[in-house]
């Protein structure tokens, strides 16, 4: 196994280092320590058959990946996400995952996340090729970001077997049956997801791989004010009608969903003190709104308070 270490950097420009390594060895990202001086981390990568395991060691930060980072021509792929120590927050694909230690998160590098980890948090990734993991998941999108419980079906078992694999894999191991136990880990993997999310057989699996569709195009686009449920048929060739019946077995509407979405990622930054340098107005119009009113609003509609205000009870201001 492969093993890079921030120690190994220059204290100085310690973080923007790591971030050039982490992005030349795995995904392009952006990492943003709670505090520079202190950043820590640690990558070690190895493989198993076609899975390569990544264990990533790291005290708190910002793991962020947006479209800028995503290369259209770059190959798909999906990482398997287990918290073995820590906790840690996913926001992907609409879904956000309080992650502690045990849980699972599916990830698609074809979409933005963003990834708060705590301190001494230790997170192991599995990294499969999308046409791969699909033929033992055959509609992996529709699991992207959602969290897999520990104490779910197979999930606790498979987390000690997933760690059992990333210690060995440090230690050495080589086998030539490398190929088989990458396909049982895989097996495992689409079983735990299957009985963790066992849902109403009322809403077909295609059904569920559209709105994962659907919802990942929403996600791409969210900061354009032209976002709409026509431009999001017209964007993906179904009829207005197909959009709304993707969506009625959520009960949510799209638009719905659109204008809840840009408000959360609106208030995450409201509260963030990163951005307590840029107004409201600012913060709203970059995540597609293009009236204050509507904005403040609709603001109040979903947090009770109104935008100035939430500012003020989170940074004390």
């Amino acid at each position: 196994m492969q093993s890079f270490s921030s120690d190994m950097l220059p204290a100085k420009t310690r973080a923007t280092a790591w971030n050039a390594l982490y992005s030349q060895q795995l995904n392009r990202v952006d990492f943003t320590p709670a505090n520079n001086q202190d950043f820590a981390a640690q990558l070690t990568l190895g493989k198993l058959g076609p899975i390569q395991f990544a264990r990533m060691c790291s005290n708190r930060t910002n793991i962020l990946r947006t479209r800028r980072h995503i290369s259209p021509s770059a190959p798909r792929l999906y990482s398997f996400l287990l918290q073995t120590k820590g906790s840690g927050l996913l926001s992907h694909c609409g879904q956000e995952a309080v992650m502690t230690e045990g849980d699972f998160v599916l990830c698609d590098s074809a979409a933005p996340h963003s990834f708060t980890v705590e301190d001494d948090s230790i997170v192991v990734m599995m990294r499969v090729d999308a046409a791969l993991l699909k033929t033992y998941l055959p509609t992996p999108e529709q699991f992207c970001g959602r969290l897999l419980k520990n104490e779910v079906g197979l999930t606790r078992t498979m987390s000690a077997m997933v760690e059992k694999f990333d210690s060995q894999l440090e230690a050495g191991f080589r086998s030539i049956y490398d190929e088989r136990f990458a396909r049982h880990v895989l097996e495992m993997l689409s079983m735990s997801y299957a009985l963790g999310f066992s849902e109403s057989s009322e809403v077909s699996a295609i059904l569920r791989g559209r709105h994962a569709e659907v919802v990942r195009y929403i996600e791409n686009n969210l900061r354009d004010p032209r976002l709409s449920p026509s431009s999001i048929a017209e964007g993906l060739r179904i009829s207005p009608r197909y959009l709304r019946t993707i969506f009625a077995s959520t009960g949510e509407k799209v638009s719905a969903y659109i204008l809840r979405r840009r408000l959360e990622e609106c208030a995450k930054q409201v509260r963030d003190p990163r951005w307590a340098g840029h107004t409201l107005t600012e913060i709203a119009f970059s995540w597609g709104f293009n009236s204050a009113g509507h904005f403040t609003r609709t603001f109040r509609d979903q947090f009770t308070f109104a935008p100035r205000e939430y500012r003020r009870e989170h940074l004390g201001e």
